[in-house]
C-alpha cells in the first residue's frame, strides 16, 4: 500500500509558476514509477508526465513540454512537478499516481495508487 498526498496547488496568473509536491508514505516509493496526471472540470483524466523509479527516464504530455518538469527525491519520498509558463489551459485538479511497472504510461489504468489532488487555477 501506498499513501499520496499532493500539495502546491493555488491560484497564479498567466505566464507564471507552481510547483506541485507529492510525498509518499507506505510500501517503497523508488520501486514505482511515478505520474503526474490533471482533470479538468467536465473532462477526463489525463497524463501529464510521469518518471521512472530512478528518475533517470521522464516523459511529457506534448503540451507541457518545455514548460513542466517532473522530478523526484527518493531520500524524501517525494515526487514534484515543477510549473513555468503557466496558461489558462493548464487550470485542473492535478493527481499523482504510483505503478508498478517499469515503463512509464500514460494510461491511468497503470497506475494502483492515487492521491487526492491538488488544484491549479491559472486566470487570464
Amino acid at each position: 500500500q501506498v499513501q499520496l498526498v499532493e500539495s502546491g496547488g493555488g491560484l497564479v496568473q498567466a505566464g507564471g509558476s507552481l510547483r506541485l509536491s507529492c510525498a509518499a508514505s507506505g510500501r517503497t516509493f523508488s520501486s514505482y514509477t511515478m505520474g503526474w496526471f490533471r482533470q479538468a472540470p467536465g473532462k477526463e483524466r489525463v497524463f501529464v508526465a510521469g518518471i521512472s523509479w530512478s528518475g533517470q527516464s521522464t516523459y511529457s504530455e506534448d503540451s507541457v513540454k518545455g514548460r513542466f518538469t517532473i522530478s523526484r527525491d527518493n531520500a524524501r519520498n517525494t515526487v514534484y512537478l515543477q510549473m513555468n509558463s503557466l496558461k489558462p489551459e493548464d487550470t485542473a485538479v492535478y493527481y499523482c499516481a504510483a505503478s508498478a511497472y517499469s515503463i512509464i504510461y500514460s494510461s491511468t489504468a497503470r497506475y494502483e495508487y492515487w492521491g487526492q489532488g491538488t488544484q491549479v487555477t491559472v486566470s487570464s
